[in-house]
């Protein structure tokens, strides 16, 4: 591991920068729109019209920036088994309890570190009354502001690696993992190779899982004969379909072809507005999304340091450049481990599966909340790890030492 010191980091996008920006969205060209089209055929003209006319006329991003730069910053290089040295952006929020749990928190596409700027006052507060939390919200290597790979096949293991080699960089030998999308896939292959070690438990809000096998779960594979009579199983297969059959071009193309798509993302300001925003909505409950939230959330695509290109390589690394990804097989899972579920979530696999997931010792299910938990739902999501880790909970006290109480 490389022993370099952590850095404070200030995002400051140069003036350069932002005028090349202004000066692509004042020279848009849009497309056409079928009449009557709505979101049928993807993101609507009029909201990306309006979204660029605020990205160009009304927001402020060094007002976004200042606001941003508020969050306790670091970057530190890591060394990563034949990719040489990746320097890694990430908040390091900590709680002034003694004692709180380290936990680090994994986003996904198209997520960023930000996604959870609203879970970190919830859970690094003091109280005796739930436990408190040492937050660390990493932006995955080509993600943000960290550095990207420059090799073919950096995938499961060499994230799992950046992963726990800066938790163990910080002091926290022992530590808890929280994730959605591919912080929920990555945290798989980190809890299979340093589970119980080091990851002493972990949660997730895509609770995605299986099928069971006979031989390995023989009474969750018989289950699946009576999924057709659960009708809550129903309505979550009904859910994932919808998504698989008319929500999943983006991951095709990602998945096969980054380079081609990242040369219009990495170019045009208004594609890459338009590729993001539709995940935003549709895959939301319902969020009432600002213009400056959305404006603000491209932009940190946009100023990324290795560009928006970057960020979908995980795609293709993941799957092996194909349509129908193999994720490999992992071993059995026996870390402890909590689930979330949220109504429009759009992976969901019957709740019995869950248990695939590790020693399933918590659960907790919604009435509201998407795909983005940790922005359209922060105290939900808070509120579930801190019934998860408090005193009579279920992982209490599963960090040594680190009980979350003074």
């Amino acid at each position: 591991m490389s022993d370099s010191l952590e850095k404070p980091f200030t995002v400051a996008v140069s003036d350069a920068e932002l005028e090349l920006l202004h000066k692509k969205l004042e020279l848009v060209r849009f497309p056409d729109e079928l009449d009557g089209a709505g979101w049928n055929y993807g993101s609507p003209l009029a909201d990306i019209k309006r979204l660029v006319a605020h990205w160009k006329d009304k927001f402020d991003w060094r007002k976004a920036e200042a606001e941003i730069n508020k969050f306790p910053m670091f970057t530190r290089d890591i060394d990563v088994d034949g990719f040489g040295t990746l320097n890694i952006h990430y908040v390091h929020q900590r709680s002034e309890v003694k004692n709180a749990i380290p936990l680090l928190f994994v986003h996904g596409w198209p997520g960023f570190f930000l996604e959870a700027r609203k879970l970190l006052p919830i859970l690094t507060a003091k109280s005796a009354d739930y436990p408190s939390f040492h937050v660390v919200a990493i932006s995955l290597p080509g993600y943000g502001f960290s550095e990207a790979p420059k090799k073919p096949g950096f995938s499961a293991p060499q994230f799992a690696e950046v992963f726990n080699k800066l938790m163990l960089s910080l002091g926290y030998k022992e530590y808890t993992y929280q994730g959605g999308d591919w912080g929920h896939a990555l945290g798989l292959t980190a809890v299979a190779n340093y589970g119980h070690k080091h990851i002493k438990a972990w949660h997730t809000n895509v609770p995605f899982a299986g099928p069971p096998k006979f031989f390995s779960n023989p009474l969750l594979y018989l289950g699946m004969f009576l999924l057709p009579l659960d009708s809550d199983a129903k309505a979550r297969f009904k859910r994932t379909s919808e998504w698989l059959t008319k929500g999943t071009g983006y991951q095709a193309e990602q998945g096969t072809k980054p380079q081609t798509i990242g040369y219009s993302l990495a170019d045009s300001p208004v594609g890459l507005l338009a590729w993001i925003y539709e995940k935003l909505v549709n895959w939301s409950d319902e969020y009432p999304w600002t213009d400056d939230e959305v404006i603000e959330w491209i932009s940190v695509y946009w100023f990324s340091r290795a560009g928006p290109a970057a960020t979908l390589r995980i795609y293709y690394e993941m799957s092996g450049g194909v349509v129908t990804p193999s994720f490999g097989t992992l071993p059995k899972m026996t870390v402890p481990v909590g689930a979330s579920y949220f109504p429009r979530e759009i992976l969901q696999t019957p709740k019995s599966w869950s248990h695939l997931l590790g020693k399933l010792v918590f659960e907790a299910e919604h009435d509201k909340g998407g795909h983005f938990a940790a922005f359209e739902q922060p105290e939900k999501l808070a509120g579930d790890l801190r019934k998860m880790y408090a005193k009579g909970g279920p992982a209490y006290g599963v960090v040594p030492g680190r009980t979350g109480y003074d």
